[in-house]
């Protein structure tokens, strides 16, 4: 079981995922922007991160820099998953250390085979 982070603005959207990772056997840790993920991280040292691109206060991309960027939880493998689907996108969510990039809405086929690649 692993202990998995949910940082996205919409509580429909982190429900859906829950219930999802809940069901294959995982923790569920939740954020509602990229501050509080930013927390969460530190706080809580999950083992994977699943980190919306568009929140409010600080995005994806902001939260994905400031955890990539402190030793402490860079090693925490995070993957986007966003309704921002155009490739400079998955591009960009890359040279920040992203290791993964699904689009919305997802394909929990794809999200299972991403965690456990990851994990």
């Amino acid at each position: 079981m692993a202990k998995i982070l949910i940082a996205d603005d919409s509580k429909l959207q982190k429900l859906e995922i829950a219930k999802f990772l809940i069901k294959l056997g995982h923790q569920v840790l939740e954020a509602k922007d990229g501050n509080e993920a930013v927390q969460v991280v530190e706080q809580f040292m999950p083992d994977l991160v699943l980190m919306d691109v568009v929140m409010p206060d600080c995005n994806g991309f902001s939260a994905l820099r400031r955890i990539k960027n402190n030793d402490k939880v860079k090693h925490i493998p995070i993957i986007m998953v966003s309704t921002k689907s155009e490739d400079i996108d998955k591009i960009w969510a890359s040279k920040q250390g992203a290791v993964g990039y699904i689009t919305k809405p997802i394909d929990f086929n794809l999200l299972e085979n991403e965690i456990n690649k990851n994990l």
